[in-house]
């Protein structure tokens, strides 16, 4: 019984494979979507900079943690769900999987640009630098040249199933540079960059009064996130949609 209800459970979520299935129930969720990402980051955003102490030793400049650690976030665990959509095509050939990783990508590049953006006002005033080759700021910044390459390959190839194929195979292997990205402070700790902003271990975990707004500005971030992902996955659907049937239009012409 257990196994059936688990094949049910997954027959469920390949049935949104179908493009019809999947706009219809994205105009249902969509507006949702934004109401809540639109409340969380007014909350997020006003709770951490207008009603949280500045910190005793970055002073007013640590309040950029509430940009840029959702926008890192969002931006490394972008690229990893573009991977899961690639492997989907890979395997199941799902068009709208496909899809989903190509509408993704602009995305990331806007929160890895924020994240870059406010990476560097940040560390101008903790390190007297816009900019260091370390590893965690090196790697985040071959990821976002990855994330131009991801989009560059996706325009200038016109059959899309080999643009889909091509594609997902430079995503597969931008997801190494998307797990040093976020690993990096791990394997490198000579590095400039602090330490995990958020951690399991409490000596290292920022303290509670920057944590609790830190957290409804990430939840902002990732409703901000799946919204845009799947408004422009509609209008991928969509624009797939014209050119079958310019393309459909031409061949009866020319008939």
């Amino acid at each position: 019984m257990p196994m059936k209800v688990n094949l049910r459970q997954l027959n469920s979520v390949w049935e949104f494979a179908n493009p019809v299935k999947f706009l219809k129930w994205t105009e249902r969720v969509l507006p949702y979507l934004w109401i809540v990402a639109a409340l969380s980051l007014l909350v997020g955003l006003i709770w951490g900079f207008f009603f949280t102490p500045d910190d005793y030793r970055q002073g007013s400049t640590v309040k950029i943690i509430y940009l840029h650690v959702p926008a890192a976030l969002m931006a490394i665990n972008c690229w990893l769900m573009m991977f899961v959509a690639s492997a989907v095509w890979f395997i199941r050939r799902h068009h709208v999987s496909a899809l989903v990783a190509r509408a993704a990508a602009p995305v990331g590049i806007f929160m890895t640009l924020i994240a870059l953006v406010t990476g560097a006002l940040w560390g101008q005033p903790m390190w007297g630098t816009w900019w260091a080759w370390e590893p965690r700021l090196t790697s985040f910044l071959v990821l976002f040249l990855f994330y131009l390459g991801y989009v560059a390959l996706w325009e200038a190839i016109e059959n899309p199933d080999v643009a889909a194929d091509l594609t997902s195979m430079l995503c597969l292997v931008g997801s190494i540079f998307a797990l040093l990205s976020r690993y990096a402070v791990l394997f490198w700790s000579q590095g400039l960059h602090q330490g995990a902003t958020l951690s399991l271990d409490k000596e290292e975990n920022i303290s509670d009064v920057f944590f609790f707004p830190l957290l409804v500005c990430i939840a902002g971030f990732m409703f901000l996130f799946v919204a845009l992902v799947l408004y422009r996955t509609g209008t991928e659907i969509r624009a797939r949609r014209i050119q079958s049937l310019m393309a459909r239009e031409g061949r009866g012409h020319n008939a």
